[in-house]
This record gives C-alpha cells, sequence and structure tokens, in this order.
C-alpha cells in the first residue's frame, strides 16, 4: 500500500472519527458541493427570510393599485321634540346624504405603482445578493473543510509511524541499547504533531459548525466530498480583465440594488412634486326639507388651496436622495471593479504558483517517507536527519494541500466578485 492510498484511508477513518469524538449525537453524512447547495437552498432560514419580503413588496404592488374607497354620508334628526320621536324621517322630519370621492391628479396613483414595483425589484435583488454572499461563504467553507481533512490525514501517517517507533524505542531503552534522549526526542516530535493535528481539527470543527448553521441541520455531521483536480482547472489567464468587469457591471446584484435606489428616489422625486399638486374631492349630495325646497340635489367638488404647503421640505429631500444615490452609485461601480482586479489577481497568482512545483515532487516524498523510517529503525540515519526530514515531509504536504486550497478559494472569489462562475468546479 502507497503513502498516498495510506493518507486517503486515514482521511476516512479520521473523519468518521472526528464525527464520533467530537458529535456524538450527530449522524454521519459525505456530502458533495451540489448536495450541499441542494439543502442550502431549500433550508436556509436567512433566505427564506429574505424571501418573504419579496412577497411583501409585491403585495404593496397590489396595494397601490387599488383606488381610494368612496365615502358615504348619511344624517337625520336625532330627536323631534314637537313630536316627541326619535330618528324623525317623517312627513316633518329632515335627513341628509351624501357620497363623496377622492380624486388624485398629477398622476400619483401611477406613480406610486411605479415606486411599488421598483421596490419589488429591489426586494428580489436584495434576496439574490444575499444568496450570492451565502452561496460563495458555502463553497469557501466546503472546500477549506476538504482540505483541512486532508491535512490532517496527511499527518496521521507519520503520527502511525511515530507511535510505533515509540514503542520499539521504549523498547530498547529498556535494554539499554538505546538512551532516554533519543526516546524522549521522538516522544517529543509524536505529540508536536499530535498537537498541530489537534489545532487544524479544531479549525475543521468551526467549518463544520458553519456549514450545519448554512444548511440549517445541526443533528448531521457533514464531511465534504471533491473531487476536483485543482492542476486540471481551466486556466484564468484566457479571460481578459476589461471583459470581467464588464459582466460584473452585468450581473452583480448589489449594484442592481444601488442602480434600483437611484431609479426608487427618482420616482419618488417625481411624486413628491406631484404631491404639490393639491388632490379633487367630487360628490352628490341630497337634503330632505333641509334647504331651499323639499327635496334639495347638489353636487360638490372641494380642492386644498396650495398658499402655504406646497411640499417644498420633502421636494428637496427628494431631490437630495437623488444626488446621495447617484453618489453610492458611482462608488458601488468603483468597489466591483477593485474586487473584481484583486480576485483576478490573486487567481493568477495562485495559478501561477501551483504550475511552478513539480507535479513528481510530492510523489518522491512519499516514496522516501517509508524509506527514511526503515533506515532510521536500522541506525542507518541519525535521529537530527530523521526529524529534519519529518518535518520537511510534512511542511511539503501542508503546503501542497495549501496551494490547491489557494487555487479554489481565489477562482470561487473571482466567480463570487463577478456575481456568476466563470469556472465551474
Amino acid at each position: 500500500m502507497t503513502i498516498t492510498q495510506l493518507m486517503c484511508r486515514a482521511f476516512t477513518v479520521l473523519t468518521l472519527a472526528g464525527a464520533v469524538l467530537h458529535c456524538p449525537a450527530q449522524d454521519t453524512l459525505r456530502i458533495t458541493l451540489p448536495e450541499a447547495e441542494k439543502q442550502f437552498t431549500s433550508k436556509n432560514l436567512d433566505l427564506m427570510a429574505e424571501k418573504y419580503n419579496i412577497d411583501i413588496a409585491r403585495a404593496q404592488v397590489l396595494q397601490a393599485r387599488l383606488y381610494n374607497n368612496p365615502n358615504i354620508q348619511f344624517a337625520a334628526n336625532a330627536y323631534n321634540p314637537d313630536r316627541k320621536k326619535w330618528l324623525d324621517v317623517s312627513n316633518t322630519g329632515e335627513y341628509y346624504g351624501g357620497i363623496q370621492q377622492l380624486i388624485l391628479l398629477a398622476g400619483k396613483r401611477n406613480k406610486q405603482i411605479k415606486m411599488a414595483e421598483t421596490n419589488s425589484l429591489l426586494a428580489e435583488n436584495r434576496f439574490y445578493d444575499l444568496m450570492r454572499t451565502l452561496r460563495y461563504t458555502l463553497h469557501s467553507d466546503f472546500y477549506q473543510g476538504t482540505y483541512l481533512q486532508q491535512a490532517i490525514a496527511a499527518y496521521q501517517v507519520p503520527i502511525a509511524a511515530l507511535e510505533k517507533l515509540t514503542v520499539n524505542y521504549n523498547e530498547l531503552q529498556a535494554k539499554g541499547v538505546i538512551t532516554l534522549k533519543e526516546v524522549v526526542r521522538v516522544k517529543s516530535l509524536l505529540y508536536n504533531l499530535k498537537t498541530e493535528q489537534t489545532a487544524l481539527q479544531n479549525q475543521f470543527n468551526d467549518i463544520e459548525a458553519e456549514l450545519q448553521l448554512l444548511m440549517q441541520n445541526n443533528h448531521t455531521w457533514f464531511i465534504p466530498v471533491s473531487d476536483v483536480a485543482v492542476t486540471q482547472l481551466p486556466s484564468i489567464r484566457k479571460y481578459v480583465l476589461p471583459t470581467l468587469v464588464d459582466s460584473a457591471y452585468a450581473n452583480r446584484y448589489d449594484l442592481q440594488v444601488a442602480a434600483n435606489t437611484l431609479t426608487l428616489n427618482q420616482q419618488n422625486y417625481s411624486l413628491q412634486k406631484a404631491m404639490a399638486v393639491p388632490d379633487l374631492t367630487a360628490g352628490a349630495q341630497f337634503d330632505k326639507r333641509g334647504s331651499f325646497v323639499n327635496n334639495a340635489s347638489f353636487l360638490t367638488v372641494a380642492m386644498d388651496l396650495p398658499f402655504f404647503n406646497r411640499n417644498q421640505g420633502n421636494i428637496k429631500a427628494a431631490k437630495i436622495a437623488i444626488d446621495q444615490s447617484n453618489t453610492n452609485l458611482t462608488r458601488q461601480k468603483l468597489t466591483v471593479e477593485n474586487e473584481v482586479q484583486q480576485a483576478y489577481g490573486k487567481a493568477l497568482n495562485t495559478e501561477k504558483m501551483l504550475n511552478a512545483i513539480d507535479p513528481g515532487f510530492q510523489n518522491d516524498f512519499d516514496k522516501l517517507l517509508k524509506s527514511i523510517t526503515e533506515n532510521f529503525e536500522k541506525r542507518n540515519i541519525s535521529l537530527l536527519e530523521f526529524t529534519d526530514f519529518y518535518d520537511s515531509y510534512k511542511q511539503n504536504v501542508l503546503q501542497w494541500n495549501q496551494l490547491q486550497n489557494d487555487r479554489i478559494q481565489a477562482i470561487e472569489s473571482l466567480n463570487f466578485s463577478i456575481g456568476k462562475p466563470i469556472i465551474n468546479l
């Protein structure tokens, strides 16, 4: 069995053991990224709560389309003292009835409908921007968890060898073949590796907790499973930065939120100017025995006189809000461009570094590990050479693992900055 196969077996054993050790009441589930996304989109409570805002905004569009209700009035003589009769509407009593309707002028109703529709679009864009952010967190945690578990498993190979060596050294030291110093040095190396492995396990536990929260499942210990071959991913160099920035302008929902906010404030400015125009109240009245004739009919028209309040303050505030929204939109465009540039540069750098490493270098270390251990047991190499090699092996495995993770994280960050995946992992 090769060292790589040992690491794969150790990876599986450790993840299952970690689930039992740290979460005894939880089930263990090996999960791929598509499966994690499916649970995330169907169960995440943050998304569900934000989606309600879309329904609320759509209901407000419905409300904005409704007309004002008419107002009906009726008045009658409550008590006739001459006839000593309540609600006297007989031949001598008076009663009065009327109906009124508020008529919005200056296109206020249509302007309110447009604002409600823009608010609905804003709610949708906020929902999709939240989904973009949470999905990026899910992807980042998924791959971070994958490579953390691989790093934890990488420790198990030298730890298993050192545990076996420690047992042998204890026996040899008891027979006086080797000194206590050599035994202590091997044990020290073993304990150091176990401490570092535990620290990585604690990091993975933090990632696991976030994955459980994203998928709203605290009763399952998720083991991320990925078959992504990092060295075979498409090159970032085939994409040019201006094209990526233009794509981000078209796909970033936070940028669309800023644009929608500007539109909303422009619509509000138009509405506030229209509010300076008084609305009309029209109606009809009938008066029985209370006017110049017994059965008097009237048409009524009423309107406020805009002498003092012409909505000046609200109009000014709406105009300032437009200037503010323009500033925020410009700032958001610069932010998007900056984020794409930064993510693109990181993706290029990690790709360059990964490509600079000889693919056979890792295999060479794997082949040497067993040989070094056997030769040390036979005392063909010194303790210093042995510990130096183990330290170099550990650093090589961890660095190679980190480089692969960095490459994937850089691609995910670039996808996130653009607003859509340009490379599907």
